[in-house]
């Protein structure tokens, strides 16, 4: 049978994350975590470019200016155009020994979020950090283990966040001129749920780790759709090509016993599919 979304780059990463599409370029960047790597994807040619990163690197995003912010173990750092790291501007606010970032991307003012998570997962010690673009770094939500889901309504009034062991997707007021988070309330359930995406009608593309699937939440947070890919860990959505309605999938294989990878070999991979609703453009860092 086959499955709605499809591989388009067999490329095995250990943890594929932070899918980001470039509208400039028309090319999708990703991470692979533990490789570590940086990484173009040309959907064009199929050509994926991989950049080794010198330490784990969470999550980046794209720079007004050009290159990226990338949310090394140790920090953040300018990366340039052709994946060199160049400086770190910024101190981790945690102990690299067992903590490290996870999730992040820029908000429509220019801001970087990005959270951080507890690898030993002995306790709620990773938060949910605020970058402004004078590299000014506000914790916003601690007392979390991994944080993921971070996304933002069309209208940029509501923020979204889960922590993935809680298996709820919380939503947030949000004040885009400051920034600031208030009104915290449960916006859905959902096993174990990763990065996520939100299209034009506000709907919110959840990525369920271990699940093997992607969900669509209408803006009232009820199940709307599901969505399987031939992977147990997908890890994170973006919208791409050229009118913002391709949805893609990086994943995970990590940790996967070998009867698994057997039975799901384009496990690591990055997916994709068609669908009716186009996403939003990405935002880009403004420091």
């Amino acid at each position: 049978m086959q499955l709605p979304l499809e591989c388009v780059l067999d490329v095995k990463a250990s943890l594929g994350e932070c899918p980001v599409w470039s509208i400039d370029e028309q090319v999708l960047y990703w991470v692979d975590i533990n490789a570590p790597s940086l990484n173009r994807f040309d959907p064009l040619t199929r050509v994926n470019r991989s950049w080794p990163m010198p330490q784990s690197i969470g999550s980046f995003a794209l720079r007004t200016s050009g290159g990226f912010i990338a949310a090394l173990r140790d920090g953040f750092w300018l990366v340039d155009p052709d994946g060199n790291t160049q400086r770190r501007l910024a101190p981790a606010p945690y102990d690299p020994a067992h903590h490290r970032f996870n999730d992040g991307r820029a908000d429509h003012q220019g801001r970087f979020w990005v959270g951080s998570m507890n690898e030993q997962r002995d306790a709620s010690s990773g938060c949910l950090y605020r970058l402004d673009t004078d590299l000014q770094l506000t914790p916003m939500i601690p007392g979390i283990m991994i944080s993921n889901g971070l996304a933002w309504s069309p209208d940029c009034l509501t923020m979204y966040h889960a922590d993935t062991p809680s298996r709820a997707i919380n939503a947030w007021d949000f004040d885009a001129p400051s920034g600031a988070i208030s009104n915290r309330r449960l916006f859905a359930e959902n096993d174990w749920p990763d990065g996520a995406a939100v299209d034009r009608e506000g709907c919110y593309w959840s990525a369920v780790y271990r699940g093997g699937k992607v969900v669509r939440f209408s803006p009232r947070g009820e199940r709307i759709a599901e969505y399987s890919l031939p992977a147990l860990c997908p890890t994170m959505c973006a919208f791409g090509g050229p009118d913002l309605r391709t949805l893609y999938v990086t994943s995970a294989r990590q940790r996967r016993d070998a009867v698994e990878l057997a039975r799901l070999p384009q496990s690591g991979g990055i997916f994709a599919m068609r669908v009716e609703v186009p996403g939003l453009p990405e935002p880009k860092f403004a420091g």
